[in-house]
């Protein structure tokens, strides 16, 4: 089977990936058209092509000098089990700019053992990650612009 790997957003065949994920994709509930383009500038594009047709997606969100993480990784149904996932990760991680990076993360609810044959373990040290979910900011209170204002640091009194 010929395919083409591609990391261009302008061949991207958007109404396809927005219909898999708001779908198909337990991951993306929300996501809409605009969402979708905001997500898509501000990552690394790999998406699968078999005679001009998309077939796969995935993205990277990166800062290109220490950190990425895999989002939005899907391959269509009728052409899963052809090597096509396999095919975009081996493209991403051989990436020229993603080359130095320390650390590439991803969540997977269904598809450990895919990405563990490319080298992912569990994280070694769990514990020491954390996550900031959208409704737990909301209910702190911080709004844009920021509202709270703190107090400048006071230096302790000399003895």
């Amino acid at each position: 089977m010929q395919l083409d790997i591609s990391h261009d957003p302008a061949r991207l065949d958007r109404a396809m990936i927005l219909d898999f994920l708001t779908n198909q994709a337990h991951w993306a509930a929300g996501m809409d058209a605009v969402l979708l383009e905001r997500a898509l500038r501000h990552s690394l594009i790999i998406a699968a092509y078999h005679q001009d047709r998309q077939i796969g997606f995935a993205r990277v969100i990166t800062d290109y000098a220490s950190f990425a993480y895999l989002s939005d990784v899907f391959v269509l149904p009728d052409w899963r089990g052809h090597g096509v996932g396999l095919a975009m990760m081996r493209a991403a991680l051989a990436h020229p700019q993603l080359q130095q990076l320390r650390r590439f993360l991803l969540v997977s609810r269904d598809a450990r053992g895919f990405y563990r044959q490319l080298g992912f373990t569990p994280l070694q040290h769990g514990e020491r990650y954390m996550e900031l979910q959208r409704d737990a900011a909301a209910s702190a209170g911080w709004r844009w612009p920021f509202s709270r204002r703190s107090r400048p640091a006071t230096a302790p009194a000399a003895a």
